[in-house]
């Protein structure tokens, strides 16, 4: 079995090679990656010699062409992802988060692939108050990242309407773990700690997100992989809402910081108030969360408190603030 993993030098799907490898050591895996600012060679040093690796991007047909020859399967983590840079740089995210599928979607329809899997977000949803959102629901962007996905969610649908393209579709929540970049949430909260920096928080920190540990992603989307069936969407979480600032609350507890680092800052344009996910539909596939928040974040802060020398680099060349 030969597998394709877009976008596998970046924070899931880096973790997905490992468990690829882990669970289902038979696999050959092939990454196909464009090793920018977040998708990092240093994320898969550990399991560099077991994999197969293509430096190209998903929106350059022929490299996308050249990765996938003879695979069975293709997983595509590639994408532009972080909200607060799609408000300032649009267009990169169309490029690859939509011109890329398009590309992903006609080489699939030129080969023999068994089944193509779109690792989408919960954020095409939009916020809701109350209740949980179904993967029947409509779709409401409301930035232009979510934007960016729910264009290439929609292409894929219509390639498997018009294709019959065996296309499935994952909607993960928020993730967290090991080898994230320092701009998300909880990454740059644990590193500004341990260097007793300030730790923005937009708003009142009140914006409610579902937390779902990497590894637990990994799992969900591998049986979707073995289990979905083609046409379908699977929303994926970790039933663990939180505000934001219980999140930072928490990490500056295992931290041992004070609540003094909370810096409430201007809040961010088009900010969702809240996300939440009804997750019956994968269960019924044999699939459920089995890391809780306070295990999967204490491992994370461990990591991170462990792995300096990965995220120093980083924080010293790349900008991660945008507020």
């Amino acid at each position: 079995m030969k597998i394709l993993v877009t976008g596998g030098a970046g924070f899931i799907g880096s973790n997905f090679v490992r468990y690829l490898l882990r669970e289902h050591p038979t696999y050959d895996v092939v990454v196909l990656d464009k090793l920018t600012y977040a998708g990092r060679k240093e994320n898969l040093e550990d399991v560099w010699g077991k994999i197969i690796f293509i430096k190209g991007d998903v929106t350059v047909r022929e490299d996308v062409a050249k990765a996938a020859i003879d695979c069975d399967f293709i997983v595509n983590f590639a994408a532009e992802t972080h909200v607060d840079r799609s408000i300032l740089q649009a267009g990169t995210f169309v490029l690859t988060d939509v011109l890329g599928v398009y590309n992903l979607l006609e080489t699939v329809k030129e080969s023999r692939v068994a089944r193509f899997i779109q690792i989408s977000t919960d954020e095409v949803y939009g916020h809701i108050l109350k209740g949980s959102f179904k993967e029947t629901d409509k779709l409401n962007p409301r930035n232009p990242y979510s934007a960016s996905k729910a264009g290439g969610e929609l292409l894929c649908r219509a390639y498997f309407e018009t294709h019959r393209l065996p296309v499935i579709i994952t909607r993960s929540s928020n993730n967290y773990g090991a080898y994230q970049h320092p701009e998300k949430l909880i990454p740059k909260a644990i590193i500004n700690a341990l260097m007793d920096k300030p730790i923005p928080v937009y708003g009142t920190g009140k914006n409610v997100r579902d937390w779902l540990y990497v590894e637990d992603n990994c799992a969900a989307i591998d049986t979707v992989m073995q289990k979905g069936q083609p046409g379908e969407v699977y929303n994926i979480g970790g039933g663990q809402e939180l505000e934001n600032v219980q999140v930072i609350k928490t990490i500056l507890r295992l931290t041992e910081k004070p609540e003094s680092l909370v810096s409430f800052v201007t809040d961010r344009l088009g900010h969702d108030l809240r996300y939440s996910l009804d997750i019956e539909k994968i269960r019924k596939l044999g699939w459920r969360p089995e890391t809780k928040f306070d295990e999967g974040i204490e491992r994370t802060v461990r990591w991170y408190r462990a792995n300096p020398e990965w995220w120093t680099p980083v924080i010293e060349k790349e900008q991660i603030d945008f507020h």
